[in-house]
């Protein structure tokens, strides 16, 4: 079955809704709406302007900036003017910036603002196949002046004059698009190496773009909030492939700030994020349940007791009597109904976590109180996704089964292999890896698990990050790490143990609430460092993690941990934009704090 482009997939869509809203953007404090229509004419002028600069096809154009409507319209005017698009990491600092321009070898540079700009003037002289830099926020650039540099607006009156010329030129481009061609090029924000440019096609992007709601539909009535890295492949999965595949409403946030405010003004009907949100909104119902009255402490604790048995039941695929289910109506109707309408959350059908494992724990608390949260599992070099639990079928400790059409095995070393055709085209003049990574029609993910009876996978851990101990034993990381970070006062952990007698791990403190926690305690501290270092937090911390230790077996079990005195940053390459904790990193800046654990102690 021939699988369309993205071009004519825009195109459908923008015939069949035209002057319904398409996106939102909050300014001044004012939701303003953008039509199917206004979307389609802004892409049109985007591309316009860009074929009259010489963009030819095949050539790649880099995006950088906060999420935006302007984002995604250069991302699909690009890509339907047959070129490659190419997002960057707005907090990534300048050095990893021109990395990718180099080695994209892009044509055109998109920035949002002053800030994005002044990054380029560090490199300017070092990429001279650009052709052109355009800005599209001009706070602070008024008086600015470069030949190399044009602003959005002047981008799009070009393409304004251009179509005059010749009208139909940018739907003769979109015809000539092969759904074989390289529509973007991700990098991956792996947590080892240099980043890898992933070449996804016209045909991996509108495959998956169906894919992903095959077993969880999604409506042209539904409405999202855009708020993650769009040069990340989830991202990307709902602001652009599910957009334009399904006609919904893309709500963009103002700023990384007021995601949970305009959270509860937008109220989507679908949610997605990174393990560590959801890990935060968690942990803002554990500081907000700290100070209420004792009797609500108590109604919320029974009824989520009452919650927590019914998610069990259903989480093992097992009947839910009728009084169990009238109970968890009742304790709906009291206390999870206001609690999902105070996060955001009362529109919500289906929430997405991925990017990165998440606890089981935390899965099971958010079906408890009547969020639909699933866990899905994929990578960059498969469109984003393999796996996905469906809404009522949830699986304590796995991601779920394949999504139609994509099949997995597990190779003799544990290591799960993908075949789909969401699989992507190689890495960017990299055949080495491509090679490494795609061996016979499979994907070599990188990642260990098993499939279990039901035809769900099971992630063990990444294979590169299996810790073997001093006495042979192997031991995965991820599932004691997922332990741990379900503390609310956890916010990430490293377990170390690889060669070693024992098992430690580096902890990072959860801010908000230990703070909250040494307040209610009078525990004195003036900076970060105090914190971490204080006897009663390192008391509180051993509490939590000897809660762990209860449920592990000995080998696994932690036997020492240090606190990080600092917080960990993504300016810093200590975390990736995913939130993912860099391992190798980790064990190299904070190497002597490791060691300290694992000297014998002076009698």
């Amino acid at each position: 079955m021939r699988v369309e482009t993205v071009p004519e997939r825009f195109r459908k869509t923008v015939a069949k809704y035209g002057d319904r809203v398409a996106m939102r953007k909050k300014e001044y404090g004012l939701w303003h709406d953008i039509t199917w229509n206004q979307y389609y004419q802004l892409t049109k002028q985007v591309a316009t302007a860009l074929m009259s600069m010489g963009l030819k096809k095949g050539d790649s154009v880099s995006i950088i900036g906060d999420n935006c409507p302007e984002w995604v319209t250069v991302d699909l005017a690009v890509q339907c003017a047959g070129g490659v698009a190419v997002g960057v990491y707005s907090t990534n600092a300048w050095p990893q910036v021109e990395y990718v321009i180099e080695d994209s070898d892009s044509k055109f540079f998109f920035v949002e603002n002053e800030e994005q700009l002044d990054k380029w003037l560090h490199f300017r002289d070092k990429v001279p196949h650009l052709k052109k830099v355009i800005v599209w926020d001009l706070e602070g650039l008024r008086d600015f002046e470069d030949p190399m540099v044009m602003t959005y607006d002047a981008l799009l009156d070009l393409g304004k004059r251009e179509m005059e010329k010749d009208g139909d030129r940018f739907e003769r481009r979109m015809d000539q698009v092969d759904s074989e061609d390289v529509s973007m090029l991700i990098y991956t924000s792996g947590t080892t190496g240099p980043p890898k440019g992933a070449m996804l096609s016209h045909k991996n992007l509108m495959w998956m773009g169906k894919a992903i709601t095959s077993e969880n539909p999604m409506y042209d009535t539904d409405e999202v909030l855009s708020f993650l890295p769009l040069c990340h492949v989830f991202e990307q999965l709902f602001s652009v492939m599910g957009h334009i595949t399904h006609g919904y409403t893309v709500n963009f946030i103002e700023n990384l700030d007021t995601v949970t405010d305009n959270m509860i003004e937008v109220s989507p009907t679908v949610g997605y994020a990174v393990p560590r949100i959801w890990e935060k909104y968690l942990s803002a119902v554990h500081i907000r349940m700290s100070d209420a009255t004792w009797f609500k402490k108590l109604v919320f604790g029974a009824a989520l007791k009452i919650g927590m048995k019914r998610a069990t039941l259903m989480m093992n695929f097992k009947p839910v009597p009728f009084y169990m289910e009238f109970l968890y109506k009742l304790a709906y109707f009291m206390v999870f109904r206001k609690l999902k309408e105070r996060l955001g959350f009362e529109r919500m059908r289906i929430a997405y976590s991925g990017a990165a494992p998440i606890s089981p724990d935390v899965l099971h608390f958010f079906q408890s109180i009547g969020v639909n949260l699933v866990e899905g599992y994929g990578q960059t070099e498969g469109t984003g996704v393999t796996c996905v639990s469906r809404v009522g079928r949830v699986k304590f400790g796995t991601v779920g089964p394949p999504i139609t059409g994509t099949e997995i095995r597990i190779a003799e070393d544990g290591e799960i292999l993908v075949k789909s055709p969401s699989v992507f085209k190689g890495y960017y003049g990299n055949p080495e890896a491509t090679e490494e990574t795609i061996q016979d029609g499979w994907l070599y993910s990188g990642d260990v698990g098993e499939i279990d009876e039901d035809g769900y996978l099971r992630i063990t851990d990444r294979k590169k990050d299996i810790i073997v101990t001093a006495g042979g034993k192997n031991i995965t990381p991820q599932y004691i790490e997922n332990k741990l970070k379900f503390s609310p006062y956890i916010n990430d952990a490293v377990i170390i143990g690889d060669q070693r007698k024992f098992i430690s791990a580096l902890i990072m403190i959860d801010e908000d609430n230990v703070v909250k926690y040494a307040q209610d305690h009078k525990v004195q501290f003036s900076t970060y460092k105090d914190l971490t270092r204080s006897p009663e937090i390192n008391a509180l911390i051993q509490g939590e993690v000897n809660k762990v230790n209860d449920t592990l077996a000995r080998v696994e079990q932690v036997k020492k941990f240090t606190i990080l005195p600092k917080k960990l940053y993504e300016e810093d390459g200590e975390v990736t934009p995913t939130m993912k904790v860099k391992r190798n990193y980790v064990n190299e800046a904070f190497g002597d704090l490791i060691e300290a654990m694992y000297k014998p102690r002076k009698v």
